[in-house]
Order: structure tokens, then C-alpha cells, then sequence
């Protein structure tokens, strides 16, 4: 218990606690502490009572994917009755759809199709900026990495012909635990936690903001989970590229990955974590689709400032059977509610009103 007091006394301070700080926190503070010291941090960083949303879609190009990863329900393999390629038509009626509902942002992501080539990526997102003035925030880590090792090119050449046809900047995903000893047993075809961050540190020196992730809740011990933070952490010292960080926990259903499913205040505590230890990214989002409202509005109280997206359309959580959905008006009383000021914004976390 003393060595709390002092871990306390010193994110009281605003100093930086270290990993093993870190976890004795995690394992050993009581719950309500955790969201106390997480919402001190956050009312420093934030000291407006405001919660930023956006306005976006997630358009998945693909589900083809040969990373076979143990905790995913979206995938098809190639020849795959149900798999697609979304075609330019589908495309650009998603996004008309999406800025007819005020929309400021796509998030397009897919499989690590074998067949698709860098030519594609690079249509697809000239397409999209020859006929539609829309921010641009695409394709994981893992899928730059695969990209690049198949068209036999750096990860920088990569990413700045992507930038140069279009890309606006790269979401988080793909993270899941940064630990290759987990990373190897439920994603084994995926790039390794190295690669992933040098995709978002070269992405950073490339003048791209991102964002970073974490999907916890599976194989996973406390120590990964700080060993993660700390990573990221790292990085964000180095770079100062990452715009915000959105931890969510597994969801189970319909994978090949069968474990319990993680709790609310497993949740909360892993937010409220990640509020202490990341004292160097600017922004903590709830993760409402896989929580749901309420505990989304209890996350406010843990750390978080940013509910993320309304999710016009979602398709790889659902595929896990969680189809919490979030329209506009929605978002902002939930946000209301909560006792905060709702503030639409976009992907740099700029007012977008």
C-alpha cells in the first residue's frame, strides 16, 4: 500500500511513472482511485468540461485477408463464397451517404488481400479524392507492412505514394498487444510489434498523424498490457505523431479464439491506465462499440475525453456479434448527459463546427 501512496503522490504531481510503477498500479490500486487519478489527468489536459465525437465511416475495400487471425469474424479466405472487393460504384455511394449525414471522414480498411498490388491502393484513394473533398484515414500498419514487402518497397516509398495519392492519415490498428509472444500466438501472419511501430514512426516522419490501439481482453497478461503503453509511450516522445489512443477489449463470439469476455471494469481500469501512462498523447477514446452507451459514459469519468466515431457503418466488431449502433443525435445526448459539452470534430481533434 506504500508503494501506492507514493505512485499517487506522484502522478499528483504530474511525473511520469515508469513500467513497474505502472503495473503495480494496474494490479494492485483499487478501481475508483484508478478513475479518480485518470480524470485528475484528464481535467489537466482537458480543462473544459468538452467530449469530441466525428462524423465517419468505416469502409472495409476487402475481406479478404491470409493473416488468419485467431480473434477475427470478419475475414474470408480467397476463394470464399461471401468474399468481395468493393467496387467503385458501392464506394462512392458509401461516401456520398456519409457526407449527406455530415460526415467529415472515411476510415478505410480491409484484408491483406494477396492478389491486390500497390496500383489499387493508389486508384482507390485517387478516385476518392478526384470526386469527393473527404479526409482520408486508412490502412493499418499491417496492411502498409504487407504492402510494402510485397511490392519489394521501404516502408517510406510505401506510405509516400499512398500520401501522394490521397492518404490523410493512418489508423491504429493491427496493434492488438505489442508483444510478439502474444502477437505469435493469435495473429501469426501479421507484422511483428518492431514493424508496427516503424510503420507509425516512418508514417510520423512522413508528416502523417495517427492513431494507436490496443485490443486487450484475450491471451494477454497485465505486464503486456503496460509493456504496450510503454511502447507507445516511447514513440510519442520520439515522434509526437499520435493524435490519440484507443484501447477496446476483445469480443470473442463467432472467432476461433474462445475466452471469456472481459468485463466493464476490466475495461475501465485498462482506460483509466492508459490516461496515466500515456501523459504524452493528447486524447483517451471510449470505445462505446464494444461497451456500449452507458459504460461509454462511465469511461468519461475514467479518463477518456473523445467517444470517437458515430460509425455510420461498422462491419468487423459486428462481424463478432456486437452491433451497438450511435447516430449523431445520439452521440451528442449521450455526451450531454454525461454532463459534458459535445464538440463534433475532425480526425486532428480540431472543432469541426
Amino acid at each position: 500500500m506504500n508503494s501506492i501512496c507514493k505512485i499517487i503522490e506522484k502522478l499528483s504531481s504530474n511525473e511520469r511513472i515508469n513500467y513497474k510503477e505502472a503495473l503495480t498500479l494496474f494490479t494492485d490500486a483499487d478501481t475508483l482511485v484508478l478513475a479518480d487519478l485518470a480524470d485528475k489527468r484528464r481535467k489537466t489536459l482537458h480543462p473544459k468540461p468538452v467530449v469530441t465525437y466525428v462524423v465517419d465511416r468505416n469502409i472495409n475495400y476487402t475481406n479478404v485477408c491470409v493473416s488468419g487471425c485467431l480473434f477475427c469474424a470478419f475475414y474470408r479466405p480467397l476463394n470464399h463464397p461471401d468474399a468481395y472487393i468493393i467496387s467503385k460504384k458501392d464506394l462512392k455511394k458509401k461516401i456520398e451517404e456519409t457526407l449527406s449525414l455530415g460526415g467529415t471522414q472515411i476510415l478505410l480498411q480491409g484484408g491483406m488481400h494477396p492478389s491486390l498490388n500497390l496500383d489499387f491502393y493508389t486508384d482507390l484513394l485517387r478516385y476518392i479524392k478526384d470526386n469527393f473533398s473527404i479526409h482520408i484515414h486508412g490502412f493499418s500498419p499491417p496492411e502498409i507492412a504487407f504492402l510494402s514487402e510485397k511490392s519489394s518497397i521501404s516502408i517510406k516509398d510505401t506510405i509516400n505514394r499512398l500520401i501522394d495519392a490521397g492518404l490523410n492519415s493512418i489508423p491504429g490498428g493491427g496493434a492488438e498487444i505489442l508483444a510478439d509472444e502474444i502477437r505469435e500466438r493469435v495473429s501469426p501472419n501479421k507484422c511483428t510489434a518492431v514493424k508496427w511501430l516503424e510503420v507509425m514512426e516512418t508514417a510520423h516522419k512522413c508528416g502523417l498523424k495517427t492513431t494507436a490501439t490496443m485490443m486487450f481482453g484475450h491471451i494477454e497478461k497485465p505486464e503486456h498490457i503496460v509493456e504496450h503503453l510503454i511502447k507507445i509511450r516511447t514513440l510519442q516522445d520520439k515522434t509526437g505523431g499520435f493524435t490519440a489512443f484507443i484501447p477496446w477489449t476483445f469480443q470473442p463470439d463467432n472467432t476461433r479464439l474462445h475466452v471469456q469476455k472481459a468485463t466493464a471494469v476490466e475495461y475501465l481500469r485498462v482506460l483509466a491506465l492508459s490516461r496515466l501512462v500515456l501523459d504524452n498523447i493528447p486524447n483517451i477514446q471510449a470505445s462505446w462499440v464494444t461497451q456500449g452507451d452507458k459504460i461509454a459514459q462511465i469511461a468519461l469519468a475514467f479518463g477518456a475525453n473523445d467517444l470517437g466515431s458515430t460509425m455510420i457503418e461498422e462491419n468487423v466488431v459486428a462481424a463478432a456479434g456486437i452491433k451497438f449502433r450511435l447516430p449523431k443525435e445520439e452521440m451528442v445526448r449521450l455526451i450531454q448527459d454525461a454532463g459534458y459539452e459535445a464538440v463534433q470534430r475532425d480526425c486532428y481533434y480540431n472543432s469541426a463546427g
